[in-house]
């Protein structure tokens, strides 16, 4: 009977007091028509009501026959309403990049956060559902490693390549760009090899978020160094670099011309015929003279490395101890801190103040707001919503300078009197 009136309580209790609990929600941008080697976002939307107090921590995870990555962009933030109860959310997206032609599956992902739940800090963890898609060779067939958009391909040289002489070196720079990529797929570019020149290549470098316009893309940069060691004509040869156009569905090939290089013989100077006739003759004193200052000269700088050999390193080890306390000391600190509010971005801000409390024997921010002013609570609150509900009021950067302080822990917020379990934590720094 008991069990059956908790089943009827149950049944009659409003419905949004169940439905108020942390979701995730997992979605394929543009599923059709996918290739192997093109890059697939799956967006990833964690929802909490009221607000975040710590940001979702978004995991790895593998995928057979595909690479995983989870691109540094800036998390968005969302709004939903769902049975008349207000969330806030923070998407972030996943890169998965199909190796191979078949059907590849996003397992499920338990991802770690925080939230308020009446006023006080509550962790949860929420499980993303599992999502999949499918990608199939294009219809024109032929293998496509590398898949993308609005692909660009450009050569540069530091020098004329015309007016070179023996033992002279070019520099050849190939940058490649493309859009809906990552630089770390996109392949090395076949530049081939030069006959009769000297061909050195440096290690690439590949960038992720470059601006075009309103539009972000990634770049891979290849340079080569080229030397000749006899005169002559010589060619470098043209460059092909296929790729996919994930926008008009076929595969292309961007071309680099090939160059010719001219190389004149090196220019010898003449030798000047001396005038031994017209030479003077130097008097012996002027030899004494110059052998004197020689020796002026070795005998000070031994006395300079004597000097810097016996200078005591102790001082310079006050020195440097000096100057450590100076880095470690409370004053130095809040004035880093008070330098971070006024003009760091309310990310550094936050993770600031958290190891400042810490700093101070507070557990957590919280405590050492409690603490506070009403000015220092409110300050702290607005960031907290600025950061994890999509707050519109802006920070008070002035105020909050002002309420922080070297006030201590109080007494009442001290857990216990052994020592933490895990000494280091209480010095981390949170990351955002």
């Amino acid at each position: 009977m008991r069990k059956v009136m908790l089943v009827a309580l149950s049944l009659i209790a409003p419905a949004d007091a169940w439905a108020a609990e942390p979701f995730a929600q997992a979605s394929v941008e543009n599923e059709k028509g996918i290739v192997p080697g093109q890059q697939v976002r799956v967006d990833v939307d964690i929802f909490v009501p009221d607000f975040f107090t710590s940001p979702p921590q978004f995991p790895l995870f593998d995928v057979p026959n595909a690479l995983v990555t989870l691109p540094e962009e800036r998390a968005d933030n969302l709004t939903q309403t769902v049975d008349g109860v207000s969330y806030s959310g923070i998407r972030r997206a996943y890169a998965v990049v199909p190796q191979v032609a078949g059907t590849f599956v996003i397992p499920e992902i338990d991802v770690e956060l925080g939230y308020a739940v009446d006023g006080k800090r509550t962790k949860a963890t929420v499980k993303v559902p599992s999502v999949s898609f499918t990608a199939t060779a294009p219809a024109t067939g032929g293998a496509t490693s590398f898949a993308a958009n609005d692909l660009a391909i450009e050569q540069s040289f530091d020098r004329d390549i015309h007016s070179l002489k023996v033992g002279d070196a070019v520099v050849r720079t190939i940058v490649a760009t493309a859009k809906d990529t990552q630089a770390m797929i996109m392949p090395p570019v076949a530049v081939g090899t030069a006959p009769g020149l000297h061909q050195y290549a440096k290690a690439p470098k590949i960038e992720d978020g470059i601006s075009i316009g309103r539009a972000t893309a990634s770049r891979r940069t290849e340079t080569y160094v080229y030397t000749a060691d006899k005169d002559g004509s010589f060619v470098i040869p043209a460059v092909a670099y296929p790729w996919f156009d994930v926008a008009h569905r076929e595969a292309k090939t961007s071309s680099l011309p090939s160059i010719r290089v001219t190389v004149a013989a090196a220019v010898s100077e003449t030798a000047i015929k001396p005038m031994l006739e017209k030479a003077k003759v130097e008097s012996p004193w002027v030899h004494r003279k110059i052998v004197a200052a020689c020796i002026l000269a070795a005998l000070a700088l031994l006395g300079l490395a004597w000097i810097g050999r016996e200078f005591p390193a102790a001082i310079i080890s006050k020195f440097r101890d000096a100057r450590m306390r100076r880095l470690a000391s409370r004053g130095h600190r809040l004035k880093m801190l008070q330098q971070t509010i006024r003009a760091g971005n309310e990310r550094e801000i936050y993770s600031g103040l958290h190891v400042w409390s810490r700093s101070l024997g507070y557990r957590t921010l919280d405590e050492w707001t409690c603490d506070g002013s009403d000015d220092l609570r409110r300050q702290v609150e607005l960031l907290s919503r600025r950061l994890f509900h999509s707050g519109q009021q802006e920070l008070d950067r002035n105020k909050l300078t002002a309420e922080v302080d070297f006030r201590p822990a109080v007494t009442s917020h001290t857990s216990s009197a052994l020592p933490p379990l895990n000494p280091t934590a209480a010095g981390s720094v949170i990351e955002l």
